[in-house]
């Protein structure tokens, strides 16, 4: 019998996924005129950036659980060490969402976008299916 190989979705290509969502929507926002006010869309896209930067950690730690079980917790704490701001951000960002401090929230997703910048966005591939709701999900989510 020959070994299964899993060549699914891995922790890897996860995050790559989640880095590529936050990297479009801080360039949507971008785009918008968030100093006036945000509208309900945009308050949609943060919420949608705070769920994916809960993914990246998320699959930062899986990867990192795989290091610890074979004994290599050096290289599993540098992994986590070295991804630790998004979930530190992420935990930022939705207490600012939840306590409804837009006013704020411009001033974190410019310090975020350094985090982004080596991700190439040529075309948009996310709409507002992806985020519709999402702000929603999170209120819903930290009443429960």
């Amino acid at each position: 019998m020959s070994r299964i190989v899993n060549t699914g979705q891995t922790p890897a290509k996860r995050r790559h996924a989640h880095r590529r969502s936050c990297a479009e929507v801080l360039r949507l926002l971008a785009e918008k005129r968030l100093t006036d006010h945000f509208d309900a869309e945009a308050k949609d896209m943060v919420a949608f950036l705070v769920f994916n930067l809960r993914g990246i950690y998320q699959t930062i730690d899986e990867s990192a659980h795989a290091w610890d079980e074979k004994n290599y917790w050096k290289k599993a704490e540098a992994l986590r060490e070295r991804w630790r701001w998004s979930r530190t951000a992420a935990r930022e960002l939705e207490a600012l969402v939840l306590d409804d401090d837009w006013d704020a929230i411009p001033i974190q997703l410019i310090g975020l976008t350094e985090r982004f910048q080596d991700v190439t966005v040529r075309s948009i591939t996310r709409n507002a299916d992806w985020w519709c709701g999402a702000l929603r999900a999170l209120r819903r989510e930290a009443e429960a």
